[in-house]
């Protein structure tokens, strides 16, 4: 993306998001704008950074789709008249194929800010995340779906 657009864009959202489009305001923006390119411009100029910016929406929108879903779900088991026959606690032992720091720790964010589950420990060797749900179907089903939604989307992030 050319340069200047992007300073234009980055303009544009800092006024929208300050709710002030005045001149003064604008020309703030277009300050701050030229800084934060100056800072990024490794990462801004590098061809990849559109495939890598879009990897990130990606995941950003997986979670929204997820924290949707989940939150009707605990919805509806909170709603349901026997509790006890709607709930089925468990903890689960989620091997991680992700290895740093930064991607365990997105990772189980992502799972614990995500209604009815919750991240409980990472193990000494960093290979297995232990996740408490608040209702499970099967241990397989639910490793599968981490192990396709966010930690796929947590390793394209960080490649």
């Amino acid at each position: 993306m050319n340069l200047l657009l992007l300073t234009i864009v980055l303009a544009l959202i800092w006024a929208a998001i300050s709710g002030s489009f005045s001149g003064l305001n604008l020309l703030l923006g277009t300050a701050i704008a030229i800084v934060a390119l100056y800072l990024l411009r490794d990462f801004v100029t590098k061809p990849r950074a559109l495939r890598q910016l879009r990897r990130i929406a990606s995941l950003a929108l997986l979670f929204v789709y997820e924290l949707v879903v989940s939150a009707i779900r605990v919805a509806i088991v909170v709603l349901t008249p026997n509790l006890r026959a709607a709930l089925r606690p468990a903890i689960v032992a989620v091997p991680l194929t992700v290895k740093s720091d930064a991607e365990i720790t997105l990772l189980a964010n992502l799972i614990t800010l995500t209604p009815g589950t919750l991240s409980i420990d990472v193990s000494k060797d960093r290979s297995v995340l232990y996740v408490h749900v608040l209702t499970l179907s099967t241990r397989e089903a639910l490793i599968a779906d981490i192990a396709t939604g966010f930690e796929a989307k947590v390793k394209a992030v960080f490649a």
